[in-house]
């Protein structure tokens, strides 16, 4: 009996792409000789706050679901590292949830928010160019998270928000909106 080859593995579309086009698009532009110079993806960090979740651990879990349907793994529940007497909170209480991704996860959900979801966003005319931290990371804030395809009005009891961080490894905002213009990201005009 002849061994047989292992299945391959699928590449995402977006991963396909940076290493075809994108990075010797960016090389090209950015005047870099060696790859490893050129700006990449490191990860993507989201978080949503469940400011009803200290009043009912329902919402929380019902958050994390929602998330997880959205991203594809897992939420971790985020806890209040102070007590605020103002907000009713004490250290310990769960507040949110959040997850990093990493990898194939983190090319297909970049794809999917650049191309799906972003453009399901009512009255959206790109995203702000400000957004930049001055260190190359990129920072969107969405109100709704219906706004992804994979969660329907039946699947959710109350719209919530997230914070989505886009990580790379460019050394200035120049480099990282190059990079995030070339992957796809919807920057409107300064």
């Amino acid at each position: 009996m002849a061994a047989e080859n292992p299945p391959t593995k699928a590449v995402p579309r977006l991963r396909a792409r940076y290493e075809t086009e994108i990075r010797p698009a960016l090389m090209k532009q950015l005047g870099y000789t060696n790859l490893w110079q050129v700006p990449r993806l490191v990860k993507v960090s989201i978080n949503m706050g469940v400011s009803d979740g200290k009043e009912d651990i329902k919402n929380l879990e019902q958050a994390v679901r929602e998330l997880a349907l959205v991203i594809g793994q897992k939420a971790a529940i985020t806890r209040a590292k102070k007590s605020i007497a103002a907000f009713g909170l004490r250290t310990g209480m769960p507040i949110g949830c959040k997850a990093t991704l990493r990898g194939d996860r983190m090319y297909e959900f970049v794809d999917r928010l650049f191309n799906i979801a972003l453009p399901r966003i009512r009255d959206f005319r790109g995203l702000s160019p400000h957004a930049f931290d001055g260190r190359g990371s990129y920072t969107i804030g969405i109100k709704d998270h219906l706004v992804f395809p994979e969660l329907g009005y039946d699947d959710v009891a109350k719209t919530r928000g997230m914070d989505i961080t886009l990580v790379t490894t460019a050394r200035t905002d120049e480099e990282a909106a190059a990079l995030l213009r070339e992957m796809g990201l919807p920057l409107a005009a300064a």
